[in-house]
C-alpha cells in the first residue's frame, strides 16, 4: 500500500503550538490520542511515516491516522523502550508484522524480536515449509542475521522476509546458481561453477548491480571471461571470492572492498596455477570461513583425482596473502565438509569415508601431525575405506553460535561442548575437560523426506533442503518473547 494510505491529509496554514509544547506530538489513531516527543518518532528512522508525523503533529488539529489504537501503542512502546511489551503477546505475528510494516518499523521490530527469543537449539521444530516456483530444487541456501532466507534454485534466487510472508524471485542470468551468500536482508553475492562472474544482486528490485571477475592473464583479450566462482565468504571488511578459470589450470581468492562498497580487488590470496601433471596442486577453494577472533581466513577444498580424495584445507592472513599460516593436506578420511566455530577456537570436519565428526584446536595446530580428534568412532574411516564405501559423502556440516551441526541422510547431529573434569577429550587453559556430546535432532519421519542437500542458519532458525524437493524446511528454536 501507499506509505501513507489511511493517514488524513494535515491542513496548511495552522498556527504552531505555543513554545512549552513545541517538544510534544499528538497523532489521532484511530479515534484515540497519542502524545510522544519528536525523539522517540525519529527512532523509526527518516524514512518511515513516523518520522513525517512528527513534524505534522506539532501542528494544531493532531493528523488522523486510520489503524488499530491497540496496535499503534505496541508500536509506540517499542520505540520508546526497544522493546516489546508483555501486551504484544495477545496480537498475532503476523499483525505485528502488518502495523510495523506500515509504519516503516520493520527493522526495530525485529531486532526486538530477535533479542526475545534467542537460539535455543534444544527446542528446535519444525515450523514452517517454504515452496519455490519452478521445477529446479535447491542448490545453495543463504541467510540473514535476521532470519531471512534467500534460497538459489536453478538459475533463481527466491528470497522470503524475516517474517517468512513476503517471497520475491530474481533471475541470476546464470545456468544455475551454486554459490550464494547474504550480504543484507535485500543483496546477495552469487556464483557459478560453470558460467564466469561473481554477481553482487539487489534482491528488492530484482537486478544484477555489478559483476565482478578475476582473471589469471589481465593482458589477454577474454581476461574478463575466463574465472568462474567456486566459492562465497565474507568478513566485515571484505568480500571473498574463489575463483577457478574455464580451463581449471589456475585458482585464486580474490578479497573486494566490502566494507567502503566500492567492490574494488584489494588482494589476491594463494593464486595456484597447474604445470604439467600435478593435477592436485590447484584444488580451488569451495568452502570460505572467516575466523573473526584470529583475524584469519580458512579456506578448504576438494576433489576425486586419479590418486584418490584429496583435500586441503589452509588458513590466511589477508594482510600478508602469500603464504598460508597453516595449512593440511590429507587423502586419508578426507573431509567431505568443514567448517570453523570461532567460539570453540576449532575446525570440525565430516569425514568422506566414515561420515563422523572431527575436531581440531586451532591453539594447538600442528604442520607436521594431524590435528584431528575424532568425536564418534575413528575405526569406521579404516573399514569404510578398504569396503570402498563413503559413508560421509553428500554429509553437510555447519555452525552457529556454540554448536556444531552435521547433516547424516535424512537427519541432522548437534554437537555441543561441555566441561568435565576428566574423561576423553583435552584440557583448555582452565584444566578442564573440553567434550563434545551428540543430539540427535531430526525423526525416523523427517528422515523418510528425502537426504538433507543443504544447511543453513540465521536469527532463530535453521534451514533445510533436501534431495528432489521443490522446497526448503524451516526449524524454530523458540517462539518470540
Amino acid at each position: 500500500m501507499p506509505p501513507f494510505a489511511g493517514v488524513a491529509p494535515v491542513p496548511t496554514g495552522l498556527p504552531r503550538k505555543k513554545s512549552g509544547e513545541a517538544n510534544i506530538v499528538t497523532l489521532n489513531v484511530g479515534g484515540r490520542i497519542f502524545q510522544t516527543t519528536p525523539q522517540t518518532l525519529a527512532l523509526a528512522g527518516g524514512k518511515s511515516l513516523l518520522s513525517s508525523l512528527a513534524a505534522a503533529g506539532g501542528c494544531e488539529g493532531a493528523p488522523f491516522v486510520d489503524r488499530d489504537p491497540e496496535l499503534f501503542s505496541v508500536m509506540l512502546s517499542l520505540l520508546r523502550t526497544g522493546r516489546l511489551p508483555s501486551k504484544a503477546a495477545a496480537f498475532d505475528l503476523q499483525d505485528l508484522v502488518g502495523e510495523a510494516r506500515f509504519y516503516g518499523l520493520d527493522q526495530v521490530l525485529l531486532s526486538a524480536i530477535s533479542d526475545a527469543a534467542g537460539f535455543d537449539p534444544f527446542d528446535l521444530h519444525s515450523a514452517a515449509v517454504l515452496p519455490l516456483n519452478g521445477r529446479d530444487c535447491p542448490s545453495a541456501i543463504a541467510t540473514t542475521p535476521f532470519g531471512s532466507v534467500h534460497v538459489a534454485h536453478g538459475c533463481k534466487i527466491t528470497s522470503f522476509d524475516w517474517s517468512l510472508r513476503r517471497k520475491s524471485t530474481v533471475l541470476t542470468g546464470f545456468p544455475a546458481v551454486d554459490s550464494l551468500l547474504a550480504l543484507s536482508p535485500s543483496a546477495a553475492a552469487a556464483g557459478a561453477t560453470d558460467f564466469p562472474g561473481l554477481q553482487i544482486l539487489d534482491l528488492q528490485n530484482g537486478s544484477v548491480k555489478k559483476t565482478l571477475h578475476w582473471s589469471s592473464n589481465p593482458s589477454a583479450a577474454s581476461a574478463s571471461l575466463n574465472s568462474t566462482v567456486q566459492g562465497l565468504g565474507a568478513s566485515p571488511e571484505h568480500l571473498f571470492g574463489s575463483f577457478e578459470t574455464c580451463r581449471r589450470n589456475a585458482s585464486s581468492i580474490v578479497a573486494f572492498d566490502l566494507a567502503g562498497g566500492t567492490l574494488r580487488p584489494v588482494a589476491e590470496i594463494g593464486r595456484r596455477e597447474i604445470y604439467g601433471a600435478e593435477l592436485d596442486s590447484a584444488i580451488p577453494a569451495t568452502n570460505l570461513r572467516w575466523v573473526s577472533g584470529r583475524s584469519l581466513l580458512m579456506a578448504a577444498g576438494s576433489h576425486s583425482g586419479p590418486s584418490g580424495h584429496q583435500g586441503v584445507i589452509r588458513l590466511w592472513d589477508v594482510r600478508s596473502p602469500s603464504a598460508a599460516v597453516w595449512e593440511l593436506r590429507e587423502a586419508a578420511d578426507c573431509f567431505a565438509d568443514v567448517t570453523v566455530v570461532d567460539n570453540l577456537s576449532a575446525i570440525f570436519k565430516v569425514g568422506v569415508n566414515s561420515g563422523e565428526v572431527y575436531m581440531a584446536d586451532l591453539r594447538k595446530l600442528d604442520a607436521e601431525n594431524s590435528p584431528w580428534l575424532c568425536l564418534g568412532d575413528p575405526r569406521r574411516a579404516g573399514v569404510n575405506a578398504a569396503a570402498g564405501k563413503k559413508e560421509g559423502g553428500g554429509c553437510k556440516i555447519g555452525s552457529y553460535e556454540n554448536q556444531v551441526f552435521c547433516t547424516k541422510g535424512g537427519d541432522v547431529e548437534m554437537w555441543s561442548e561441555v566441561m568435565m573434569g576428566s574423561g576423553g577429550g583435552w584440557r583448555n587453559g582452565d584444566g578442564m575437560e573440553r567434550v563434545m556430546r551428540r543430539n540427535l535432532l531430526g525423526r525416523a519421519k523427517d528422515a523418510a523426506n528425502g537426504k538433507i542437500t543443504q544447511i543453513g542458519f540465521g536469527g532463530t532458525r535453521m534451514v533445510l533442503a533436501r534431495k528432489d524437493q521443490h522446497c526448503v524446511e524451516v526449524w524454530e528454536s523458540s517462539s518470540r518473547g
